[in-house]
């Protein structure tokens, strides 16, 4: 038997979280973390058709005869600059080509804008980033070396009152054992 399903539409329920006018919510992180991270990079170089030629060729290496026997490698050469790039990063021709395409706008790129270029950017972003993390070992790191020290120095001085302690109890019993004799 078959029965028809009611849909009902959605009723807009008074939920205040919802609209724009609700406050928003206090920030827990600090911004310059992140507009590190989310700011935009340049936009990629354009290379023009006429300044590129490309050239198939077979390719080498690992991935059996299939790669030996097709022009399925990609190799562009920018003519104004000289720059050469090869891929074969996958069996299709048409997709080594659009990954020789953006290996070559990112090389020339470099060579034309320097720091400014887009791989340079993201290359200062990672460092920046490890830099942060291998700093915030060292702090991690020197926080539990500085515990363990003050531990381990509670822990000397904690002998040395045992120490003395136990060297004043010795002393004690040294003359307890002269002195009952000689009664």
């Amino acid at each position: 038997m078959f029965r028809p399903l009611h849909l009902t539409p959605y009723i807009k329920l008074n939920r205040p979280f919802l609209t724009s006018n609700y406050p928003p919510h206090p920030r827990l992180f600090t911004l310059s973390a992140l507009s590190l991270a989310n700011k935009a990079l340049p936009p990629r170089l354009k290379i023009q058709d006429a300044d590129v030629t490309i050239s198939y060729l077979k390719g080498t290496g690992p991935g059996g005869q299939k790669i030996n026997k097709t022009n399925s490698a990609v190799q562009l050469i920018h003519k104004p600059t000289g720059v050469v790039v090869k891929s074969q990063a996958t069996r299709s021709r048409s997709q080594n080509e659009k990954i020789a395409r953006q290996l070559l706008a990112d090389k020339v790129e470099q060579l034309l804008h320097g720091d400014q270029s887009r791989a340079a950017i993201r290359a200062d972003r990672a460092r920046k980033k490890k830099a942060s993390k291998m700093k915030k070992s060292r702090r991690k790191y020197r926080e539990l070396g500085d515990g363990k020290e003050s531990l381990e120095a509670e822990e000397d001085d904690a002998h040395e009152s045992n120490d003395s302690n136990e060297d004043g109890a010795a002393g004690a019993e040294e003359q307890r054992p002269s002195q009952l004799p000689g009664q």
